[in-house]
C-alpha cells in the first residue's frame, strides 16, 4: 500500500496524474502540482538558506517538472522524480551563489531579520531552534534527516530521491540525529544562530 500523501492523495495517484500529464492532460498537471506542492515546499525549505529562496526554489522546481513531464515515463514514483527535481534545483542554487559574492547595505543584517520575524506564534522558539540544528548539520546528513524524518519517506524512497544506497541514508540519518541529541545536551557546541 502507498504511503498517504494529504488526504486520500497516494503515490500512485501523483503517479496516474503525472503521467496522463505527460501526455497533455492540464488537469492532471494541476491535480499532481497540488497534490506535491506542499512537500516540495517543506523540502527546499529545510535545504534552502531562507524562506524567499525556499518558495523560489519551490517554483522553479515545478517549472523545472512541467517543462520535463513529456518525458516522465513512470520508471520511478512520481514524487521521488520530482524531490530529485528539487534536490537538483537546491544544489545548482547554492553552487549559483557560492560562485557570487554576497552584497548587503545593512551594516547588521541578522539583526534586522530578527526583528521582523513574529515570535508569538506556539511553538515558534522550538521550531527555530530545530530548523538552526537541523541546518548546522552537514548537507548529506541534512538531506537524509529532512527526506525521512520531515518528509516521512521510507529509507529506500530516501535514497532513490538522494541518489546513494539506502545503506548511506541510513548512516546519514543516525549521524544527523546524534549530533541533533548531542547539541541539545551540550547547549554551548550549539551554532551561534541559536
Amino acid at each position: 500500500m502507498s504511503p498517504v500523501l494529504s488526504e486520500d492523495v497516494t503515490d500512485d495517484d501523483l503517479t496516474a496524474w503525472a503521467l496522463a500529464a505527460s501526455r497533455g492532460d492540464a488537469d492532471a498537471v494541476d491535480r499532481f502540482v497540488r497534490g506535491v506542492q506542499s512537500d516540495v515546499r517543506r523540502y527546499v525549505g529545510r535545504l534552502a538558506d531562507d524562506a524567499q529562496t525556499a518558495e523560489d526554489l519551490t517554483q522553479e522546481t515545478f517549472l523545472r517538472a512541467i517543462t520535463s513531464l513529456h518525458r516522465y515515463e513512470g520508471r520511478a514514483p512520481a514524487r521521488l522524480w520530482l524531490l530529485s527535481i528539487a534536490r537538483r534545483a537546491v544544489i545548482d542554487s547554492i553552487r549559483y551563489k557560492t560562485s557570487r559574492p554576497r552584497v548587503s547595505d545593512v551594516a547588521d543584517w541578522q539583526d534586522v531579520v530578527e526583528r521582523t520575524q513574529p515570535t508569538d506564534l506556539p511553538g515558534f522558539d522550538e521550531g527555530v531552534l530545530l530548523r538552526t540544528l537541523i541546518s548546522a548539520l552537514p548537507e548529506d546528513r541534512r538531506e537524509a534527516f529532512v527526506l525521512t524524518q520531515v518528509l516521512d519517506l521510507s529509507y529506500d524512497e530516501a535514497a532513490r530521491a538522494a541518489h546513494c544506497p539506502i545503506g548511506t541514508v541510513r548512516s546519514r540519518v543516525s549521524r544527523a540525529r546524534a549530533a541533533l541529541a548531542q547539541s541539545v545536551k551540550h547547549p554551548e557546541g550549539m551554532p551561534m544562530a541559536a
